[in-house]
């Protein structure tokens, strides 16, 4: 049997992985300075982002 890796409570703390097994994180960039950015862009930071395929392999190997 392989060793097992511990998970890198960092990145566990970043993203999600859904029901249907899709990795999710929360857009950047929300905090402060807010005021300088237009209204599209602030409507565009409140969804969740979806990893691709290949990014999300490497992060559920890793949580």
């Amino acid at each position: 049997m392989g060793k097992q890796r511990k998970t890198i409570q960092s990145i566990a703390k970043r993203f999600q992985v859904t029901k249907g097994g899709k990795v999710v994180k929360l857009k950047d960039s929300k905090n402060h300075f807010n005021a300088k950015s237009s209204g599209s862009q602030k409507r565009n930071r409140r969804r969740d982002l979806t990893l691709a395929k290949t990014d999300a392999k490497v992060i559920k190997q890793i949580i």
